[in-house]
């Protein structure tokens, strides 16, 4: 008999071990390519939850793709479901500050901007860029975790960059 058939995600010493393994890698997946508005950590939970509740039909193997799959999922009917009731609001600062009012001009239109190009980069190179440079992955690790080649993850995550300083080429903050 094989392992995989041996060690059934059903016992709960293997189920920690899958979440021990996933439990970050997704939330900070769904947090990158979704936001923190469609609350990726509780998503991630919810996955797990599924896991839980499937473990005798989800394979060891499987058990990885099943969790960002089904997260995936959920994050995409939360999307759905919020795009109706959903509007945008900018929070005013109630702090004051010994910043000159030009400063605290340029220095909120830079971050505009900053979540603009963000925006506008696409979905994979947004995720590449963000897991390597808010999170520190390796490119090998993002490679693994998004199921392509690291030389992709390289094109992605250059490719973003470039765009971000040819985007914000402008700005001279101190």
């Amino acid at each position: 008999m094989s392992p995989e058939i041996e060690e059934h995600i059903c016992k709960e010493a293997v189920f920690e071990r899958i979440y021990n393994a996933y439990s970050k890698d997704l939330h900070d997946y769904l947090y990158y390519k979704y936001g923190e508005q469609f609350s990726p950590n509780d998503k991630a939970q919810e996955a797990f939850i599924k896991l839980w509740d499937n473990c005798k039909k989800v394979t060891l193997s499987k058990a990885k793709s099943f969790l960002f799959t089904v997260a995936n999922n959920m994050m995409l009917n939360e999307i759905k479901h919020q795009k109706i009731v959903l509007k945008y609001q900018q929070d005013i600062p109630k702090e004051h500050t010994n910043e000159s009012p030009e400063f605290i001009l340029e220095k909120k239109q830079f971050l505009e901007r900053y979540k603009n190009v963000l925006a506008s980069l696409t979905e994979e190179q947004r995720v590449a860029f963000l897991l390597n440079k808010v999170e520190g992955k390796k490119h090998s690790e993002i490679a693994d975790m998004l199921g392509i080649t690291q030389k992709v993850v390289e094109y992605r995550i250059y490719s973003a960059f470039n765009i971000l300083k040819k985007e914000l080429e402008g700005f001279r903050l101190k």
